[in-house]
């Protein structure tokens, strides 16, 4: 394997926010590649624990990430009109919050981050 450096990225699959995700935590953390790990308003499913399953394969895959990758850096995004997720930006920061609290209990000895994506595509840093 290369020596380039990767970080995962914990996002929805609204294909309007990958790469601003993407290119943000390309610049902001010097990395080389981003993995991807898509589903229907993670953030909310993330927050919420009750779908277990899911919440199991997002880690499954999240792990791969850092055991094969060796990611150092997993960022949870949140996102402007999510159809995964319909509610409002307040709450959606919330849940983002609380679903970096998840994914720091995951105890994977990795940065673990929250981002924004608004409808302008910026990305902001929120938790």
């Amino acid at each position: 394997m290369d020596h380039k450096k990767f970080a995962t990225v914990i996002n929805c699959i609204d294909g309007r926010v990958q790469l601003p995700a993407a290119e943000w935590i390309k610049r902001g953390f010097r990395v080389d590649y981003v993995d991807v790990v898509t589903e229907a308003g993670p953030i909310k499913i993330l927050a919420e624990q009750r779908d277990i399953k899911v919440i199991a394969s997002i880690k499954r895959r999240v792990e791969i990430s850092i055991s094969q990758h060796l990611s150092r850096i997993v960022a949870v995004v949140g996102h402007f009109d999510c159809a995964g997720n319909s509610v409002g930006k307040d709450t959606q920061l919330k849940q983002l919050e609380a679903a970096v609290r998840a994914v720091e209990k995951w105890g994977l000895n990795v940065k673990v981050i929250g981002l924004w994506v608004d409808e302008d595509e910026k990305v902001t840093r929120s938790a």
